[in-house]
């Protein structure tokens, strides 16, 4: 099989599972979740064929848009970046589609569940292969559909539609920025693709223009990958179904915005100011996330903030001198072992009849061994103990901060080295450990072999995927040396360790009550107020011209402008001959004076 035709199977055949089971088979549950298995592990295959291709391997473009000289292809990019990150995509997809056999068995909307998780692989699959910034555009707003679709699944849920709509809605804010940005590229360059860009970039003399261009970029990254001040939406969007939060919220779609930096890593490195920003706001976003982490309840919320920390990091790693790399390391390595405790997680709450605070859980550890090991390995990754890949991943993102001389962003980098262990600490104390504290926790058991082996290969990915670097051209090399980050690092993750085990071990209830981190420092408050302000001043200043100025004028006047004529006219209509007459007459006598005079 060709090259081409392997890269058009790979981004089509999700668009053809979906519309199979939206057209033919969604009265089928059953077969609409197979077609949609069968899709991914098809993909799967195909994508380790293209691995085997050089990364100079081109797929033939089709034509989408001529306009004058200006045209723009639906083109695919095969290089080594794409291939490794296809990787990611499918091997994790067909994970969590298998997982989903499961967990979604008696879910009313099975069907149509499946069909949203095969549009999702299709419109990932375009934002990793497209060659340029239009086709990356489209399918990331066709990302944003998906979201909404499998956020929203149990849309009768208030809470999941509303979530729904938030995602949506913030998404758009940064795809507007982003939007903006690939004009001002377009401006800049004269051109839409990657190559093309890549080489005009340095004849670019406005560094102003080049800033805002990148920063405006950026924004798309701020939606998607959840970067502060646009984080608010992800942790909403844990509503959704746990194999969404594993598939689109942990291991891909909000890593696409990591994936989006470091295919342009070119425009960013050449901005200075703009990459220095986005280290800040990523650093920024790692340190605030952990903070909030640390007092949640909701095991899936807890996770959630871990994701935005860690999404942190990568995103802080792109902003640094020679880090992309590095980000794009430990975005391989997460996604194996955030999916993993994800799906883990929903294995915990499966078992417990849906039960999410962990503080209703305790005792899992003889109740579900085998989700309680492959957890214990998944949170050992993420806090980065020595030997597991979130080691590796982790430690080359501070070493580049380091090398970089950015101590701000390093130390931020450091403190989050801390709170990590703590807060996973926390989680698993409290949910696995100890007694059961509910008759949920306590009549748990393991789940099926469909839902406990995804999350087996999974826990053998979290370990040993930071040594399998060739997918990604071996970003980072695994290597160890006692430096000081090093030292600071371990130093962290005993001392969160310690501090977690030593505050939560045998309790009951949270001995730690800090308001500002369990409120997410009233950032939605914060947003919320500020929306309604400017929404409730619009809708007053609307209404008083609406009731004072609109309707007297143009409805009430032109109405008793009306309604006083037809008064003054019915004078005339008294059904009287005489009146008449003399009405007449006296009408006549009126004109001859008007004729003479």
């Amino acid at each position: 099989m060709d090259v081409n035709t392997i890269a058009w199977l790979i981004l089509l055949l999700p668009l053809a599972s979906a519309a199979v089971i939206l057209l033919g088979t969604k009265k089928s549950a059953g077969i609409s979740a197979l077609i949609s298995t069968g899709s991914v592990i098809a993909t799967l295959v195909l994508s380790f064929l293209l691995l085997a291709q050089p990364d100079t391997a081109a797929a033939k473009p089709l034509q989408w848009l001529s306009l004058g000289d200006f045209e723009v292809t639906i083109g695919l990019k095969l290089d080594s970046l794409a291939q490794g990150m296809m990787i990611i995509v499918t091997g994790i997809g067909t994970l969590v589609h298998v997982f989903s056999l499961g967990y979604m068995h008696d879910d009313a909307g099975k069907a149509r569940f499946f069909a949203g998780l095969s549009q999702f692989m299709f419109s990932m699959t375009g934002i990793v292969l497209a060659d340029n910034f239009a086709m990356m555009f489209i399918f990331w707003e066709l990302v944003g559909v998906s979201s909404y679709i499998l956020i929203g699944h149990w849309y009768d849920k208030d809470s999941a539609a509303d979530a729904a709509k938030k995602a949506f809605l913030v998404n758009r804010i940064g795809d507007f920025g982003f939007m903006i940005g690939i004009l001002l590229v377009w401006v800049l360059t004269g051109s839409i693709y990657f190559d093309e860009i890549a080489k005009a970039i340095g004849g670019v003399q406005n560094a102003n223009l080049l800033n805002a261009a990148v920063l405006l970029v950026f924004c798309g990254a701020v939606g998607k990958s959840a970067q502060l001040p646009l984080h608010v939406w992800l942790p909403d969007a844990m509503e959704g179904p746990t194999p969404v939060s594993a598939l689109i919220h942990a291991a891909t779609m909000v890593a696409a915005g990591v994936y989006m930096l470091a295919r342009v890593s070119f425009l960013v490195g050449a901005a200075e100011m703009a990459a220095d920003t986005i280290a800040i706001i990523g650093g920024a976003t790692a340190l605030l996330a952990a903070l909030m982490a640390t007092q949640q309840n909701d095991i899936k919320r807890v996770l959630a903030y871990s994701t935005l920390s860690q999404l942190g990091y990568m995103i802080m790693a792109q902003g640094l001198h020679d880090g992309s790399d590095a980000g794009m390391f430990h975005l391989y390595t997460h996604a194996w072992f955030k999916a993993l405790l994800f799906l883990g997680s929903g294995a915990v709450i499966f078992a417990c009849h849906h039960e999410q605070d962990i503080w209703k859980m305790g005792g899992l550890r003889q109740k579900m061994p085998i989700t309680f090991w492959t957890f214990l390995i998944g949170t050992a990754a993420l806090i980065a103990v020595p030997g597991t890949s979130g080691f590796w991943s982790k430690e080359a993102i501070l070493e580049a901060a380091w090398h970089d001389h950015n101590y701000l962003v390093w130390g931020l980098g450091i403190a989050v080295a801390f709170l990590t262990p703590f807060y996973m600490t926390r989680l698993f104390v409290v949910a696995f450990l100890g007694k059961p504290r509910t008759k949920d926790a306590d009549h748990a058991h393991e789940v099926s072999p469909i839902m406990w082996v995804p999350l087996a290969i999974l826990a053998v990915m979290a370990v040993i995927s930071a040594y399998i670097t060739g997918p990604l051209e071996a970003k980072g090399h695994v290597a160890f040396h006692m430096s000081l980050t090093a030292i600071l690092s371990l130093a962290g993750l005993v001392v969160g360790v310690l501090a977690g085990w030593k505050l939560y071990a045998g309790c009951d209830r949270d001995p730690v009550n800090i308001k500002l981190f369990a409120n997410k420092f009233y950032l939605d408050e914060l947003y919320l107020g500020i929306v309604r302000l400017f929404q409730d001043f619009v809708g007053m200043t609307f209404d008083a011209v609406d009731r004072y100025l609109i309707e007297p004028i143009t409805v009430r006047l032109p109405a008793l402008a009306a309604m006083s004529s037809g008064y003054v006219l019915r004078l005339l209509q008294v059904g009287n001959l005489q009146a008449y007459g003399f009405l007449f007459g006296l009408g006549a006598v009126v004109l001859i004076w008007l004729i003479v005079f």
